[in-house]
């Protein structure tokens, strides 16, 4: 079975996943949207037959597609996501899912209405670090986690505004909460402080804070703190830290240390995360099964609300139950 794909957003992350697509046998890349149409008609001259759209409506009811990427910037959800759910069209959408709480939840809730396939890139999942963590966590009882992204800020201009990406816990820390709840188990109560330090006299224009810590419960009994910051001029850890009664498990993206008295084994990942996330969508599209999605929809709303908590908590100066 040939699928017919299309993609709304054609920018980094869009290629990403293209150039994972194009390797795959039985997948035609026949539609880009974008609203600059010169980067649509860029993408679209890449696979043959393929075309451009600057108009939604136009690419969704022309071109008949099994499945759409949704690769947009974060204030930019909502509409493309309605479109396709009112289309019965099955969707991957790059997280975070939005900047505010209510619209993902109304999309949500048509999503399960429709009973639709879904997938957020919450990539982490795919690696086998995350994986082996999950498992060896079945067993072995945990106490804390220390999550981290710490590093410099993304030279696109919505992502320095708050009104356009949610900031730095929203848009990009939203891995390192998923992979604590992907791993670890729910989250019910976050507390949050954030700070605009050093970002806001080096680049004209910023407004979303650059460092911040956030501190979780667990509905097990955990505890969890996750700090981020943008005002770094080199990349620094990224990951998170489980602390257990074995020893310590350390997850990064290149893969898992386990950390106990008889010494630090590594495991390195391999695969591609975002081959198999594709592979994924991919196999859910062409039989409707979907046990090989690790991250839908309905479920990555929980990590959005934690992130959103968080920023609730910022500018309360309170805990924020979920």
């Amino acid at each position: 079975m040939t699928l017919k794909l299309g993609f709304i957003g054609t920018g980094g992350i869009a290629n990403h996943h293209i150039q994972n697509l194009v390797k795959m046998d039985g997948v035609n890349l026949t539609s880009f949207y974008d609203v600059d149409r010169s980067r649509a008609e860029k993408a679209a001259s890449e696979h043959e037959g393929a075309k451009a759209f600057d108009q939604l409506d136009d690419m969704l009811d022309s071109a008949k597609l099994d499945g759409v990427y949704v690769c947009v910037p974060p204030m930019a959800h909502g509409e493309a996501e309605r479109k396709l759910v009112e289309r019965s069209i099955p969707f991957l959408v790059e997280k975070p899912l939005g900047i505010d709480r209510e619209t993902p939840r109304m999309i949500g809730e048509a999503v399960k209405q429709n009973k639709l396939i879904t997938s957020v890139g919450y990539h982490w999942r795919y690696d086998a670090s995350a994986l082996q963590a999950k498992r060896i966590l079945e067993s072995d009882k945990a106490g804390m986690a220390l999550g981290y992204w710490m590093g410099g800020m993304p030279m696109v201009p919505w992502w320095r505004v708050q009104a356009g990406s949610g900031g730095q816990f929203v848009e990009q820390t939203t891995h390192i909460v998923d992979l604590l709840r992907f791993t670890c188990g729910e989250i019910e109560e976050v507390y949050a402080a954030y700070a605009l330090k050093v970002m806001v006299e080096k680049v004209e224009g910023t407004d979303v804070p650059d460092v911040g810590t956030v501190t979780m419960k667990l509905a097990n009994g955990m505890v969890a703190t996750i700090s981020n910051t943008c005002l770094l001029p080199v990349g620094h850890h990224v990951g998170l830290d489980v602390y257990t009664e074995n020893g310590i498990l350390e997850l990064r993206s290149d893969a898992l240390t386990e950390i106990t008295r008889e010494g630090s084994t590594k495991h390195p990942n391999e695969a591609n995360p975002y081959f198999l996330e594709d592979e994924a969508f991919l196999h859910a599209l062409r039989t409707g099964d979907t046990s090989k999605i690790l991250s839908d929809y309905e479920d990555s709303l929980k990590t959005h609300d934690v992130t959103i908590a968080a920023n609730d908590s910022a500018v309360s100066g309170q805990p924020v139950k979920l």
